[in-house]
């Protein structure tokens, strides 16, 4: 009896031992990371300022090879000793919450993607693939990105090539500077932002209120100083304002952002000028903000270093010396404006985007000028192919590679 006793004894010790085996190998949520789902997701995003998610599937060898090293990281990040409600690394199974999934255009996987105070980053994450890179990720997101001057005097050596955020407060500790300091944390790479406290900036503002002023890029525009009129203890309310004067109207691309843009799926109307020739591009955003304002929803309006992106301009059958010229790209083909000159004739450069609208000039790049042609015959031709196209990001492309781990 003893035996069969020491036996079943035996028998289960080892059972437990090989589940506990299994399930360490088999359960990839059993960690510091945050398993979200539908029923919890807004409450996640909404109850912390910086939340970064995995967006993985089960039957993805590289969502597997990612995950101990993801769950580590996030049992690191919580122990780092952040304050409530800053940081939270969780996790998707887009194959169960495929809801998830399609909100955020989740199209392959692994997907690390960064939210901040609810809002999802433009881009995705493509760093290193390592508990140490993510770590140090982590914690460039929490960083304040708003430089404090000493004095009025100061603000007369800021960058006229940046757009500047400028906060006249009485000390850092107010809430309207923790307004601010999320809004920077949001658009630091579309602006500059500067604060002053106390004797610094007291001749700008009254007593006990903060002010808050955007300064133009005055290299390429002409625009004034411009001074937050709503309610500066209202996050809502100051990134509004702030998104609409930190991303103009009139964006500049580069290799850098071109990514992002052509994620955003409108055509492009580029000026690509010489990287020294100022006055093309203030009289192509004096254009764009006077007659195509109401055009912004359907297209980009883009300026573009000629000397860097020769390539699209010898698609065009132009060259740096033929700088500056005006084009557009709408994925498909390219289609050049004829003369730069003609921009500031009042209507052409509208008609211009109206004939890419209404396909006149896909018909006309192979058919010839809507005019029927001599003896009913029609010239074909073959417009340039988008180049921009290719800048965008795959549909089918990973984001993590053996040689990151």
């Amino acid at each position: 009896m003893w035996r069969i006793l020491t036996n079943m004894f035996s028998y289960k010790l080892s059972a437990t031992i090989l589940l506990l085996i299994c399930y360490s190998f088999y359960n990839p949520t059993d960690s510091g990371a945050v398993q979200i789902t539908q029923n919890n997701l807004d409450m996640v995003l909404a109850s912390n300022e910086v939340v970064f998610i995995n967006f993985y599937a089960d039957w993805c060898k590289f969502s597997n090879m990612l995950m101990p090293i993801f769950d580590e990281a996030a049992d690191n990040v919580s122990k780092a000793g952040y304050d409530p409600g800053k940081v939270v690394m969780g996790k998707v199974d887009c194959d169960k919450e495929g809801a998830i999934a399609t909100r955020f255009f989740i199209t392959k996987y692994p997907t690390l993607k960064l939210f901040r105070n609810g809002l999802p980053a433009k881009k995705e994450y493509r760093g290193q693939r390592s508990v140490e890179a993510f770590a140090e990720f982590i914690k460039k997101q929490l960083v304040d990105n708003i430089v404090q001057f000493g004095s009025i005097r100061e603000l007369q050596d800021l960058s006229e090539e940046k757009r500047h955020i400028i906060a006249y407060m009485d000390r850092r500790d107010q809430p309207e500077y923790e307004n601010l300091r999320k809004v920077a944390a949001s658009l630091k790479d579309e602006c500059l932002f500067h604060a002053g406290f106390g004797d610094a900036s007291q001749q700008m503002h009254p007593p006990g209120q903060a002010i808050v002023v955007f300064r133009t890029d005055r290299k390429t525009s002409t625009e004034p100083d411009e001074t937050f009129r709503g309610n500066v203890n209202s996050f809502d309310e100051l990134y509004a304002w702030v998104t609409d004067k930190c991303i103009p109207l009139v964006r500049e691309i580069n290799f850098e952002n071109a990514e992002e843009l052509t994620e955003e799926g409108l055509p492009f109307l580029i000026l690509f000028h010489d990287p020294s020739d100022t006055e093309s591009v203030k009289k192509y955003k004096e254009v764009v903000t006077r007659e195509l304002l109401s055009e912004k929803h359907k297209i980009n309006f883009l300026t573009a270093d000629g000397f860097k992106f020769s390539h699209p301009l010898h698609h065009l059958g132009r060259s740096v010396n033929d700088l500056p010229v005006i084009a557009i790209d709408s994925f498909r083909h390219m289609y050049l404006f004829p003369e730069y000159s003609d921009m500031e004739k009042p209507g052409k450069l509208q008609q211009f985007i109206h004939d890419l609208q209404s396909g006149k000039l896909h018909r006309e790049f192979h058919y010839g000028p809507d005019p029927p042609a001599i003896d009913n015959e029609i010239k074909v031709t073959t417009p340039p192919e988008s180049t921009f196209k290719k800048l965008a990001p795959s549909k089918n492309r990973y984001t993590l590679l053996r040689d990151e781990l």
